[in-house]
């Protein structure tokens, strides 16, 4: 007898043999499976920055939602939707430094993102540059080049360092009068929104009234147009809608009415609303700004529209913030805020197959983490288990209960609300202990006594002084009593010493008031040819350039 084996490229094919009186022949259907061709190139990306959104606040994020007893997740299955994406995409690690010849150990936001967006090595603070200072085309400038649609989100401001990075090319992130003026003028960014008013004002803005009535007429609240960080009288509003075709809004009422194709909202002379601030306008249905999820799914609806397909950046910039300030409670809500936007890609992208997302961060900001303490230790209790023996369940430390989480939940105003009591009160170099326990115990839902937030009120000669620099030309700062180095942006440090003496509540630990170098987490969602890739531990230059093959294959 003989059998006939043939691999064939189709499925189900039958093998016929002829017959003879000397031959046995087997007639054998031979099924085979044709794995299709991969696909490597998609139509839309959309690239998510957790903005100091390492994996010690990935975990803060997570915990709250499957362990606070109170979780505002208990009605999703306890499910963010960063778990979603994940669980349907790849999972890989970044890490971030700044490469090249001109390398650190540790990234800022400006670099960091520059690489994101050019998938070139940069140099710390550069907007747009390589790590020798040349201009370079960013994957949001090459996708406009191609004919796609393009779109910055953040509820930070628009010329912030992580948007600017991907529009705008300055030897420095602190230049954000020229950044404003070069996102307007390069015509390469369809959707902006965000906050950041303060640059694209006139310098007279404050005192010249006529000014004010045209900002009233376009619609801006005053609170938009209150203040200006330009040094000329150019007004980017008006240059942005005569000049250059864009529809302007100032509030969410007017951004949900917009249909244009070409739009520039900025919703706060600043930083939009912080995470708390959010989460108790949304309770009461009182907010005038437009959410991270709705400025997204705003840009998401415009950018869309385009047959050709878009890039989109979307920002949740204020973890950052939070972390630098080492405030847990205002983090977490912060992790909400930009879950909520995640929740608002994943619903709009999940039935799709022509999408890349990727979300990761920059870097990780305050090098946060729980720890277990020699504080209040625990009671010893009985258990059930036939393997106790008749011991006591006691162990030795404080391990961290479950119910911090809602207390972080609880906290009704950020580290910089409490500075603000005390700004507003005896100021920072006569505030007491009983000043600073009041105002934290104000907004905190755990309590601090005059003995414990003295601290807080101490300060020393700055010994780190350096002439006309931004933070370290001043003269005395907050004292911190170890790792001071890494605690360099002046009166906020009293922030992070609010943090410090919370910690043994909260069993939280900080190790500085900048960023450190940890990798950082990257979600990928899209088709398996292109997400497959980005599970690894890379850089990211190389997630700069795996989002420009994807959406720009040569």
């Amino acid at each position: 007898m003989m059998k006939l084996n043939i691999v064939a490229a189709a499925i189900g094919v039958t093998l016929l043999a002829g017959c003879n009186d000397d031959t046995n022949t087997v007639i054998e259907t031979v099924e085979v499976i044709v794995e299709p061709t991969p696909v490597t190139s998609v139509k839309n990306v959309i690239l998510m920055i957790g903005d100091g959104m390492g994996a010690q606040q990935v975990g803060l994020l997570e915990e709250y939602a499957r362990r606070a007893p109170n979780s505002i997740y208990n009605e999703q299955g306890n499910t963010t939707a960063l778990t979603k994406l994940g669980m349907a995409g790849d999972l890989g690690l970044s890490l971030n430094a700044p490469a090249g010849a001109n390398g650190s150990l540790v990234v800022d936001s400006a670099c960091s993102a520059t690489q994101l967006a050019t998938g070139m090595a940069a140099g710390s603070e550069m907007i747009g540059l390589d790590d020798q200072g040349n201009i370079v085309a960013t994957i949001l400038e090459k996708a406009k080049a191609a004919g796609k649609a393009t779109g910055l989100v953040s509820d930070t401001r628009i010329t912030h360092a992580t948007p600017a990075a991907f529009a705008s090319h300055q030897p420095h992130r602190s230049l954000e009068a020229e950044i404003a003026a070069e996102l307007i003028s390069s015509g390469n960014v369809d959707v902006m929104l965000s906050g950041g008013a303060r640059v694209f004002l006139p310098s007279d803005i404050k005192d010249n009234a006529a000014q004010q009535a045209l900002m009233a007429e376009l619609g801006a609240p005053s609170s938009v147009y209150k203040k200006s960080k330009r040094k000329d009288e150019r007004n980017l509003f008006i240059e942005a809608r005569d000049d250059h075709g864009y529809s302007l809004a100032f509030d969410g009422e007017q951004l949900d009415k917009l249909e244009s194709d070409k739009v520039l909202g900025l919703f706060a002379n600043s930083g939009m609303d912080d995470g708390i601030a959010y989460s108790a306008c949304k309770a009461d249905d009182s907010c005038t700004q437009p959410s991270l999820a709705e400025m997204t799914q705003k840009a998401l609806d415009i950018l869309s529209a385009d047959p050709d397909g878009f890039f989109l950046m979307i920002e949740g910039g204020q973890i950052d913030w939070a972390g630098h300030d080492n405030d847990a409670g205002w983090m977490l809500h912060e992790l909400l805020k930009f879950d909520e936007a995640v929740a608002a890609v994943y619903e709009w992208v999940k039935e799709r197959d022509d999408t890349l997302v990727v979300v990761t961060a920059d870097h990780e900001t305050g090098s946060f983490g729980f720890s277990y303490s020699r504080n209040d230790l625990p009671e010893a209790q009985q258990l059930s288990g036939d393997g106790m023996q008749g011991r006591d369940y006691k162990p030795n430390f404080n391990f961290g209960a479950l119910t911090i989480l809602d207390r972080l939940y609880a906290q009704t105003g950020t580290f910089p609300d409490m500075r603000a009591e005390i700004e507003a009160g005896s100021g920072y170099e006569n505030a007491t202990g009983a000043e600073w326990a009041e105002a934290v115990n104000k907004y905190s839902d755990f309590k601090l006594n005059e003995n414990e937030a003295a601290s807080i009120a101490e300060r020393e000669i700055n010994d780190y002084y350096v002439e006309g620099h931004s933070y370290l030309s001043a003269t005395e700062f907050p004292k911190i009593n170890d790792f001071k180095e890494f605690y360099v942006y002046g009166d906020e440090i009293h922030s992070d010493l609010i943090g410090r003496a919370l910690a043994k509540y909260q069993n939280v630990v900080w190790g500085t008031g900048t960023h450190t170098a940890a990798p950082v987490p990257v979600y990928a969602f899209g088709p398996k040819g292109v997400t497959s890739g980005f599970s690894q531990m890379q850089h990211h230059v190389d997630l700069g350039q795996k989002m420009m093959a994807a959406l720009l294959p040569e």
